[in-house]
């Protein structure tokens, strides 16, 4: 047995969350436009942001395992265990520690936002699904905020939550917005779940489940219904010179950006634009938006509330045993509309919305 495979049996971890992955809500084919762009100071953080995030994913790739059990104790009710950290700047983690669970709010708003955030995620999976923290069992929640200088992204390391403050220029501060919160965190639950491999589909499989549970992370926390939400996700993180709304539309895949420099959105929403590429892990942040927007349009068709029934079935389906690690598109489409079944009876108003979701996409 070698090192980390005995790591794994003497904590109790099984194959869902012995490897995770190094997983950034900011794509790197976005920030590669932006590291050619002619204003030098955007090049400049775009680059630096590139090259940080390359170091921690081959960090990640060569390192065994690092501790992914409980780092601090876990919640022993049904209330979070929050914990952020300020890291000055640096790179070093998690820096010093700014505000625990049940502290009162400090002067830093990056601070609150982030502590919030937790809070909002914690709950989401909580009250909608029964799920006590990511790992299903009161996990503690780590942050760490004001990583690095002019950092262009947020990250989930396998254990914690690491937040920049953006340059101010091509984004601003990545505690902005809840749902990129409630994506980073989604990679969590999705760690210690089906532990979908992060390539080619699967790795856009598991880019959706963050972009799905983020959205209805933020649209739990405004108590929106499916017809009220923008579908966006990263709303508001664009720097003020950038054309564009946010990083990603579930509703609407590829209209998110339309920058000079950045170019256009890649992302297609069905599978007649699916997008070959050997670029980010085979496109998992662009083909993310095929599963994407078949759940906008699952949810949009049930209308309501969008966790009590299109996101049940989405979280049944993650978290049911029977999706593959190296899963495809259509295994989750298959999957997904047994799940529903399951859950709410053979041709029901959610079996029919999955069906036609997914045929609409080019999955049916």
């Amino acid at each position: 047995m070698d090192a980390s495979h005995a790591f794994a049996s003497a904590h109790g971890l099984g194959r869902t969350h012995r490897h995770p992955v190094f997983c950034t809500v900011v794509p790197p084919h976005l920030l590669d436009k932006a590291a050619r762009s002619g204003i030098a100071r955007r090049a400049d953080a775009a680059l630096r942001t590139l090259e940080h995030d390359a170091a921690l994913r081959t960090r990640r790739r060569i390192t065994a395992v690092r501790a992914v059990a409980p780092t601090a104790a876990a919640s022993a009710g049904d209330d979070p265990h929050r914990t952020i950290y300020d890291a000055q700047h640096r790179t070093r983690l998690p820096g010093r520690k700014v505000r625990a669970e049940g502290q009162d709010p400090v002067k830093d708003a990056t601070v609150n936002r982030a502590y919030a955030g937790l809070g909002a995620t914690y709950e989401l999976f909580l009250k909608a699904f029964g799920r006590r923290s990511i790992d299903g069992a009161g996990l503690a929640l780590d942050a760490s905020v004001h990583y690095g200088q002019d950092y262009n992204n947020a990250f989930w390391d396998g254990s914690q939550m690491v937040f920049g403050d953006g340059d101010g220029d091509l984004f601003v501060d990545f505690t902005v917005s809840v749902d990129v919160i409630g994506h980073e965190l989604t990679h969590g639950v999705t760690q210690y779940t089906a532990n979908l491999e992060y390539h080619g589909q699967s790795g856009a499989l598991n880019e959706s489940m963050s972009d799905v549970f983020g959205s209805l992370i933020k649209q739990y926390s405004l108590d929106q219904t499916a017809e009220e939400a923008d579908w966006l996700i990263g709303a508001g993180l664009l720097g003020p010179d950038v054309s564009g709304v946010a990083l990603r539309s579930m509703k609407a895949p590829g209209t998110a950006y339309d920058d000079d420099e950045l170019g256009k959105d890649p992302q297609p929403a069905t599978m007649d634009g699916y997008v070959k590429t050997s670029g980010d892990n085979g496109g998992v942040h662009i083909n993310s938006g095929i599963p994407n927007h078949a759940f906008y349009l699952a949810a949009t068709e049930l209308g309501g509330k969008a966790w009590e029934r299109a996101g049940l079935i989405w979280y049944d389906t993650l978290t049911g045993g029977e999706l593959a690690s190296d899963a495809t598109f259509a295994d989750f489409a298959r999957l997904s509309t047994a799940a529903a079944v399951a859950r709410f009876g053979e041709g029901g108003a959610e079996h029919q919305a999955l069906q036609k979701a997914w045929s609409t996409v080019g999955l049916g």
